[in-house]
């Protein structure tokens, strides 16, 4: 875990995340730094949008905190299972980073 952190910490730094930052990271927090780990993590998030992952992953927490607050509005039975779909989707899209969390 972190190994994302360290990601994460770069990237609220906007430095860029690569091998020698994130050992950087690692190493100034006393981590002992596994080569493959960290290879496999810049690997993992070439490419990636992680503002967007994050807005993405915090969504479900503030959709499920909706329902609590509004208790006297019932969504009718025709609209449960789009819901579902996009709970789905939104598991599958999040269970990808959950490789990174080794």
């Amino acid at each position: 875990m972190e190994y994302v952190y360290a990601a994460l910490l770069l990237h609220a730094a906007g430095k860029e995340i690569t091998e020698e930052n994130i050992k950087a990271v690692l190493q100034a927090a006393g981590v002992e730094v596994d080569e493959a780990r960290v290879k496999a993590l810049v690997a993992a998030l070439e490419g990636v949008n992680i503002d967007e992952v994050i807005e993405k992953a915090a969504m479900p927490v503030a959709v499920a905190a909706a329902p609590a607050a509004a208790p006297a509005a019932e969504a009718p039975a025709e609209e449960a299972p789009a819901e579902e779909e996009e709970e789905e989707k939104e598991e599958e899209a999040l269970a990808g980073l959950g490789a990174l969390f080794g």
